[in-house]
């Protein structure tokens, strides 16, 4: 494999550390080019990704890239990716083929109003005003996806996807608690006649006595705490559905609820929970522990939404200290770095963001680091931080004195790393780019390379409104550079893991190359 080559699906990888925010038409060109430039790569890193990324949204684009590809074996790929997602995800690959439209009411800003007000009162309207009245609202119209035909295979996948359901109540049920909308959505965008049963459950609003949806009814009528906590066992009511109809949580009926949560809905739901006073009840909270305990190790459970839930929630120390166990256990299941790393922390003006990516960064770096790890803040000095355990509040105790300041020497870590003659076969930078003081990072890291005899990795993790100023040196100079763009979005962390724990990058491309493709299920 050539640079040149090599480098072209390092980019393709790179377009993965990113997490759009369900705003799919950002991340579309990327594919839609790739899928063209190297059709073979694409599929492979699509089945990859399907299996072991954690973004939504790309599996999202990969399914529509490739149900749409004129390559030989994409859309069967495709189809059998799109069979294994729920609804909801269905209905957001269908909606950006197709296209959707969405009309919102908006107000005029009070600056805006005013002068409109003004010019109504004294004539001097403008073209656009004269049919409306001062103070109006605007309607604004929003599109979302490509707006183009559904290819036809997609109808028959789908239609099979629906049909699977109906054939099994329980399962057709279930799916209508938590995603009616999108059910009713594609039967209505796809044209596809509903069964008798999902005709009344979705569309005639009569479900029949032996339906969940009509134990939903029961359970808003059943006359005390007992009655409707016995209704959700029975019925196997999800808590987010439960919580819409029932109008006082008592102790018994939450009981009730939290035993029917899984361990991402528990988490997801703790805020919630603690306004209701679910861990103020012993029991309570001793199920709640209990189910976190759970989580450590369930698969479908996102690392940092429990980092991110303890914010939110402000729980207990104890319960904290549950969440931050569940995300320490979830970023090691996630695999092992076995290569000596050197995070280096920009802490040069305004680079307070960095700092405090900074702290995360290492907390999960060093839970799945089994090699040396070493962690220096820099201006136009360097300042070595003591590594820690994987717990973030140990990283929030060793950055105690790091403050932003001062210039900023990208290149100044490595001389440290250089002349305490620490070896490390990958650099994670986390800056905004913007180096105006010598030693610059490129030539350092020349100096490094042949001091040391190592040739180590870069990662250059690119704070919010960074610039691009290293990334381009460091293509000028012929080195490779994985980025990745933080936004602020603490969910997106995990992204890098799959790329620090490999032993390099071309590994990961032959694993990605090998991986087996899945197969769409015959009719």
């Amino acid at each position: 494999m050539t640079t040149r080559e090599q480098d072209l699906r390092l980019e393709i990888l790179n377009t993965l550390l990113t997490t759009p925010h369900r705003q799919l038409a950002q991340i579309w060109p990327a594919h839609r080019d790739v899928v063209r430039r190297d059709p073979l790569f694409y599929v492979r890193l699509a089945a990859w990704y399907h299996d072991h990324g954690d973004v939504r949204d790309h599996k999202e684009i990969f399914i529509a890239t490739l149900v749409q590809s004129e390559f030989a074996g994409h859309r069967d790929v495709g189809l059998a990716l799109l069979r294994q997602m729920p609804p909801y995800e269905v209905q957001r690959v269908v909606d950006f083929i197709h296209g959707r439209k969405r009309t919102r009411k908006v107000r005029a800003a009070r600056g805006a109003e005013r002068r409109k007000k003004a010019r109504w009162l004294f004539g001097r309207r403008k073209r656009e005003d004269a049919d409306a009245g001062p103070g109006e609202a605007r309607t604004e119209v929003e599109e979302f996806g490509l707006f183009r035909s559904v290819p036809r295979c997609v109808r028959t996948e789908v239609r099979r996807y629906l049909r699977e359901r109906e054939a099994d109540a329980e399962w057709f049920d279930s799916t209508v608690l938590v995603a009616r909308k999108a059910l009713k959505r594609l039967y209505a965008v796809l044209h596809i006649p509903p069964g008798r049963r999902a005709q009344e459950i979705l569309f005639d609003k009569s479900p029949p006595p032996d339906s969940r949806i009509f134990a939903l009814r029961e359970l808003a009528k059943a006359p005390g705490p007992a009655e409707q906590a016995q209704a959700i066992v029975r019925h196997r009511i999800p808590y987010r559905v439960a919580s819409t109809v029932i109008r006082q949580m008592t102790p018994t009926v939450l009981l009730a609820l939290i035993e029917r949560m899984s361990p991402q809905e528990l988490i997801n739901s703790l805020g919630s929970l603690k306004r209701r006073g679910a861990l103020d009840n012993p029991d309570l909270k001793a199920l709640i522990e209990e189910k976190l305990e759970k989580a450590r190790s369930a698969r479908r459970v996102s690392a940092f939404k429990a980092a991110e839930a303890v914010k939110a929630a402000g729980v207990s120390e104890d319960v904290q200290r549950k969440l931050e166990e569940v995300t320490d256990a979830q970023v090691k299941a996630r695999g092992r770095i076995t290569r000596p790393t050197a995070l280096l922390v920009d802490k040069s003006g305004s680079m307070e963001a960095a700092i405090d990516l900074g702290k995360r960064i290492a907390a999960m770096v060093s839970a799945i680091c089994r090699k040396e790890l070493f962690v220096y803040a820099f201006d136009t000095m360097a300042y070595e931080v003591p590594r820690q355990g994987g717990d973030l509040a140990d990283w929030e105790r060793a950055f105690r004195g790091i403050q932003a300041g001062g210039g900023t020497s990208c290149g100044i870590g490595l001389a440290y790393l250089r002349r305490k003659n620490q070896y490390v076969e990958q650099i994670i930078l986390i800056t905004d780019e913007e180096e105006n003081t010598p030693p610059l990072f490129v030539n350092e890291l020349k100096q490094y390379r042949q001091a040391l005899k190592a040739d180590p990795s870069v990662c250059l993790v690119r704070t919010p409104g960074g610039r691009r100023d290293l990334e381009t040196q460091c293509r000028r100079e012929g080195i490779l550079a994985d980025v990745f763009h933080f936004t602020g979005d603490y969910y997106a962390l995990p992204n890098l893991v799959p790329l620090l724990t490999r032993p390099s990058k071309m590994e990961l491309l032959m694993e990605i190359m090998a991986y087996p493709l899945p197969e769409r299920r015959p009719a």
